[in-house]
Order: structure tokens, then sequence, then C-alpha cells
């Protein structure tokens, strides 16, 4: 009977220190889901042109560097007007892909690496195609995942100094 116990007591006691540890991955594993559950709907909002629904994505202190001079947005209000810019210098349709998506999450922070591959159509119907890598910093903020910071680059060839724009692995 005693050794039953003293057994009982050891799972137990195992139990109560690996749970939260599954816990914890269960967790991790929940919000990567979350975030590229957003992913998909920032892209859905970027293939509409729709620059409000696409800020839904970023926190009021989000700080991005971008494609698209200047260096860089250190605002909300500026990265928005960036969206808008872009999307009225592209009036035609326009569609980009999200590739290569990977999700790192530690506790209420997560950062991500990924691809976007877009083509723009102009005001004449001439058609743009652009390979941009991109870096994101998330933060849950309320229980809500939002974007903190952002990091958009194309590599450039050092001995011409001309961006490659269809930049391949």
């Amino acid at each position: 009977m005693q050794k039953r116990v003293c057994l009982a007591a050891a799972i137990l006691i195992l139990l109560a220190f690996t749970a939260p540890s599954m816990s914890a991955q269960a967790k991790a594993s929940a919000d990567e889901a979350a975030i590229k559950a957003l992913y998909t709907k920032w892209n859905d909002a970027f293939n509409k042109k729709d620059a409000d629904a696409i800020m839904s994505f970023y926190a009021p202190d989000v700080f991005v560097y971008d494609v698209i001079p200047p260096r860089a947005y250190p605002s909300w209000d500026s990265y928005k007007k960036n969206w808008e810019g872009l999307f009225a210098q592209f009036p035609g349709p326009l569609t980009n892909t999200v590739s290569d998506l990977k999700i790192t999450v530690v506790g209420p922070v997560a950062y991500t690496h990924f691809i976007n591959s877009g083509t723009m159509t102009d005001k004449d119907g001439t058609q743009s195609h652009v390979v941009v890598r991109s870096t994101d910093v998330w933060r849950k903020i309320d229980g809500k995942w939002l974007i903190v910071e952002e990091h958009n680059s194309v590599p450039v060839d050092m001995a011409t100094g001309k961006p490659d724009m269809l930049s391949t692995p």
C-alpha cells in the first residue's frame, strides 16, 4: 500500500512539472496558428488595396523600414500614408502572395520572416513584379497580436548599386 501511495505521489509530482511545459508548447502552437491566419487576412487586405484593413494589423507605435523612401516610417500614420500612396501609384489590379513564412513565438512576443511576391499595375497598364524580404516583430497587446516593428528589403548588387527586385534564393 505504501509503495502505491509513493508511486502515485511521484506520478503527480512528475505531472505537475511536465504539464506547464506541455501547455506552454500548446499555447505557442496556437499563437503560431493565430499569426499565420493574420497573415492570410493581411494578404487579403493587400490584394483588395484596403489600407485601413492593412493597418489594423499594426500597433499604434509601429516602426517600419520599407523598400519605399523615406528610410523609415516612425509612426502608424506615416506608414498608413505609405500604403495609400502605393495604392494610388498602382491603381490597376494587384496581387501578392506570402511564402516561406517562419514564425517563432516566445511568450507575448513573436518574430516572423517571409517573402512577399507581388505584381502591381500602374495607370497605363504596365505591370511591375517585385519580390520583397520581410521581417515582423509581433507583440500580444490586450490579447491581440499586433506588428510593432517591420523591416522590408530587397537585395542590392553591390557592384552596380542596383536593387534585385526579383530576388531568388
